[in-house]
């Protein structure tokens, strides 16, 4: 069997994702991407083609809808059935990852029982439950051991990798005490016609350890190596745009000064410090200056809000960071391919994400 890739979804994630597997397929060592799209449009011939102008290569549901495509100008290459049957990994970027994985995958995974040729099934953020939480530079450790039985990986949300990257990086040296983290929302994306709103809204606490899904999510995704981390968080959407800022609140045990705060946030490579304070200059930094007009950073730390304070209960570092939206989650989706594609060792192919990554924005 090959090393083909197949992207369900041509969305705020999907498109970025099948653009980026088309330009590095030999860094990761894909022979041939696919992405599935199942409704032809008019208004998105030109998106397609420019997919298919980059190497990667149409898949419809049947011949019948494969003529329309064609019709309108777009050219298949061949069905989704076909598809699934070759391909190695399947990346789903719609909301419908656990409905597919009832109705497609689930069998196509394990058909052949636990062999290691058999597909790798990954699955974004909203799909909780889909499989293994990952986030790349997180959790890389909760994947070894795992590639010959482990067939289902979500990758979690934006906000999931910046909290729990501030978290491992903070607290690296030092016990964490206690954590909490307002995620002040984008209403939707650039690219996104729906789902604004008005004004600011916040949202409920509707878990009465975790407060919203946010802190429940990052707690799943550290637990798969070990860790079971005090953490809180609030959410609230803002009527932008641009971006995710992430007010976070993180108490670590014993002393810490700023200097040892800031140094820690430097030496991850995940992590980027910014003087900006308005998300429109971050969001604006990104579009100009990286690679499909994306920041790929976990957290954008803006380092004028850092206060670093010593309390009864230790040292608290408080401050905001930005979310670079779907950039960090994409990466982790190339992170979760390779792996698909070449187990243990797929860390050595992705050595091309770290010029993706910025140390200053």
């Amino acid at each position: 069997m090959g090393k083909d890739v197949l992207v369900v979804g041509t969305g705020t994630i999907g498109e970025p994702l099948i653009g980026l597997l088309s330009d590095f397929r030999e860094d990761i060592g894909i022979d041939n991407v696919y992405f599935y799209k199942r409704t032809p449009l008019l208004d998105e011939v030109a998106k397609v083609n420019s997919l298919i102008k980059r190497g990667a290569r149409l898949v419809t549901t049947d011949d019948k809808v494969g003529a329309t495509f064609e019709k309108i100008g777009n050219e298949v290459s061949s069905t989704f059935a076909s598809a699934l049957e070759t391909v190695r990994v399947v990346i789903d970027c719609t909301p419908a990852g656990n409905e597919n994985k009832e109705f497609y995958y689930y069998d196509r995974a394990y058909r052949d029982g636990l062999a290691t040729d058999s597909p790798m099934f990954v699955a974004q953020g909203s799909e909780k439950g889909f499989g293994i939480p990952y986030a790349y530079g997180i959790n890389n450790d909760a994947l070894k051991g795992r590639h010959s039985s482990e067939k289902f990986i979500q990758i979690v949300s934006c906000n999931t990798h910046n909290i729990a990257c501030l978290i491992k990086t903070l607290s690296g040296q030092n016990e964490l005490v206690s954590s909490d983290f307002v995620c002040v929302r984008r209403a939707n994306d650039v690219s996104q016609s729906g789902g604004y709103v008005a004004s600011p809204t916040v949202g409920k606490h509707s878990d009465e350890r975790f407060g919203t899904h946010h802190a429940r999510d990052v707690y799943d995704l550290l637990s798969t190596v070990g860790q079971a981390p005090e953490v809180y968080s609030s959410a609230m959407k803002t009527n932008s745009q641009y971006m995710h800022t992430v007010r976070f609140s993180i108490t670590l045990k014993g002393d810490v000064s700023r200097d040892d705060v800031v140094e820690r946030l430097e030496s991850n490579p995940f992590v980027a410090l910014t003087l900006k304070t308005c998300t429109n200059k971050v969001f604006s930094f990104g579009r100009d200056h990286g690679y499909y007009g994306r920041t790929y950073n976990h957290a954008v730390v803006s380092t004028p809000t850092l206060q670093v304070r010593t309390t009864p209960a230790g040292t608290n570092v408080t401050g905001y960071c930005f979310t670079p939206q779907d950039g960090n989650s994409l990466i982790s989706s190339v992170a979760a391919t390779a792996f698909g594609l070449h187990g243990e060792s797929y860390e050595k192919y992705l050595g091309f994400i770290d010029e993706l990554l910025f140390d200053q924005v």
